[in-house]
């Protein structure tokens, strides 16, 4: 399938450019072109069960109504779905969160306005330990709860399908039975386990209390399996990491809408097993998550959740979290790089996703386009070119009739340095330990055409406003 607003163009240093000495590229954009609706939940962060439960002191490092920081971060970077979950939701050695645990993270979310996706355990649990959390959850935080899920990559402990069908065919009626309103998600299984979304898909498709298919992608594969942090930052911006998000695709989204099911990507990142140091936390994830968001959306995913935290659950063991958003630390939050994509992505991604109409096109760039409520056009475009292949695009923009003004904003990292894990700007200011930031855009000078040199590895929102906007 291909994305109706998938192309090439901009990026980062974004100038005004009269007479350019590179190729130029024409973007005509169309706001009253029919699009695909950006979903108001799409941004979404998934954690471990583990960092809902209290640190020796007895604090909730994480999810605490107080935690003016990490509520400030999440409003910074447009997070609207808290996913709890991942491995240790179905670690036998890791407790069930209590009630006090659970009143805990709904108290965050309702402070940071985000709704929640719960998963129930599965592995070694029984059906009335399950209703315990599950009534619990729907009695005092219905309107905060988007779904609950049975268990987190069955397909690990289960081993096989009719194991676990059989399963959730006792656990789902349990939790009906004392929680009639609950919405469920699932299967949240592995990246390579189609087979079995698909049979989920096929039984319990038609059960009213679906919400949506759920599943997990790690497009780089094993970060254990990493040994030269060059190359796998050059892989995260390569062709081979799209050929994988279109084989997932491919494995069950078209049985899901074919049946009427919406899905999400509910678990994800660049590398599982935590991501790899010097690649999962440099500014090459934010260029790839970037353009992973969008990819996503023009393929009719209702959200993404990237998995992030201190450390991570990586089988039995846990590990340092080296594609986390960000990292607790004394003096605040540790910003990385990665966040900086959900950032930019916020900005523009409202409304709904509109074609692009291009006179060229190029290997190392994309651009989308999105029309929000209040008629204004987004322009979001990535240079994935870096190094020694790296090279700027020239950019005429016609303005459509009515529209008057052309502003920008740049994502861009100290010398153009995809390796750099600090120094990232969005639109010229860093965000800081308290998640506030003060990018500003930039206004461009122009005729009836804005006309943009971009700059190699980075990305570029243009802002497009009607005259009666401002």
């Amino acid at each position: 399938m291909r994305p109706l607003h998938r192309l090439l163009s901009i990026a980062s240093l974004a100038t005004l450019s009269l007479g350019s000495a590179f190729a130029q590229v024409t973007v005509h954009l169309d706001p009253h072109a029919p699009g695909k609706p950006i979903p108001q939940n799409f941004l979404g962060l998934s954690f471990e069960t583990s960092a809902t439960l209290p640190d020796a002191k007895g604090h909730h490092p994480y999810f605490d109504p107080a935690n003016q920081p990490l509520i400030q971060l999440f409003n910074t970077i447009g997070v609207k779905s808290l996913r709890i979950g991942g491995n240790t939701s179905d670690r036998p050695s890791v407790p069930i969160p209590a009630t006090v645990d659970i009143d805990q993270v709904f108290a965050f979310a309702q402070s940071a306005n985000v709704h929640v996706i719960y998963t129930l355990r599965l592995r070694d649990s029984t059906p009335p330990q399950v209703q315990l959390a599950a009534s619990h959850i729907m009695e005092h935080y219905p309107d905060l709860v988007d779904c609950l899920v049975v268990g987190n990559e069955p397909n690990v402990y289960e081993h096989t399908y009719p194991k676990y069908a059989e399963d959730l065919k006792a656990f789902y009626p349990a939790v009906l039975a004392v929680a009639p309103k609950t919405k469920f998600c699932g299967p949240s299984t592995t990246p390579g386990s189609g087979t079995w979304v698909n049979s989920y898909i096929k039984d319990f498709h038609q059960m009213s209390q679906l919400y949506q298919v759920v599943q997990h992608s790690y497009p780089g594969g094993n970060s254990r399996k990493v040994t030269d942090p060059a190359a796998a930052r050059a892989n995260m911006l390569s062709a081979s990491f799209e050929h994988d998000y279109q084989h997932l695709y491919d494995t069950f989204v078209p049985t899901a809408l074919s049946s009427g099911v919406q899905y999400r990507i509910e678990e994800t990142n660049s590398y599982y097993n935590g991501g790899a140091k010097n690649v999962s936390n440099t500014f090459a994830s934010s260029l790839w998550a970037l353009s992973y968001m969008y990819w996503w959306l023009a393929h009719d995913a209702q959200g993404i959740n990237f998995h992030t935290g201190d450390q991570v659950a990586a089988g039995e063991t846990q590990t340092p979290c080296w594609y986390a958003i960000f990292w607790n630390a004394p003096q605040g939050l540790e910003i990385h790089p990665i966040a900086y994509a959900l950032a930019a992505f916020h900005i523009a991604g409202h409304g709904k996703l509109i074609p692009i109409d291009l006179s060229s096109k190029s290997d190392s760039l994309e651009t989308y386009a999105t029309a929000s409520g209040d008629g204004s056009i987004y322009l979001t475009a990535i240079n994935k070119s870096f190094g020694s292949t790296a090279k700027p695009e020239s950019l005429k923009i016609p303005l459509p009739q009515g529209y008057a003004d052309v502003e920008t904003m740049a994502l861009t990292a100290p010398n153009a340095d995809i390796a750099a894990t600090t120094g990232i700007q969005l639109g010229g200011a860093s965000i800081q330990s308290d998640g506030r930031w003060s990018g500003r855009w930039t206004k461009v000078r122009h005729n009836s055409s804005a006309h943009l040199t971009v700059a190699p590895a980075s990305a570029l929102i243009v802002r497009i406003t009607p005259s009666a906007t401002k």
